[in-house]
């Protein structure tokens, strides 16, 4: 299952299958359980990284610091 050969994302399924199975019972996870959660988790990825760049741009920054980040999170949440 975690073999898969074909890229769609920029997130490897392995490590979501760990982390699923890490948190849930049973320790089985299903391929589309898993690209489900890398595809949430990759537009979540988009939308803070987004947020974090224009709060880097509005800084007068070309870097995106920690900050940036934790930062866009905290908006994000609100």
């Amino acid at each position: 299952m975690t073999n898969d050969k074909s890229r769609d994302h920029v997130i490897p399924l392995a490590p979501v299958v760990r982390l699923i199975r890490s948190t849930t019972y049973p320790a089985r996870v299903s391929k589309g359980a898993a690209k489900e959660l890398v595809s949430i988790m990759e537009n979540i990825g988009i939308d803070l990284a987004m947020r974090a760049a224009d709060l880097a741009k509005h800084a007068n920054r070309k870097t995106v610091q920690d900050a940036d980040i934790k930062l866009a999170r905290k908006q994000w949440q609100e």
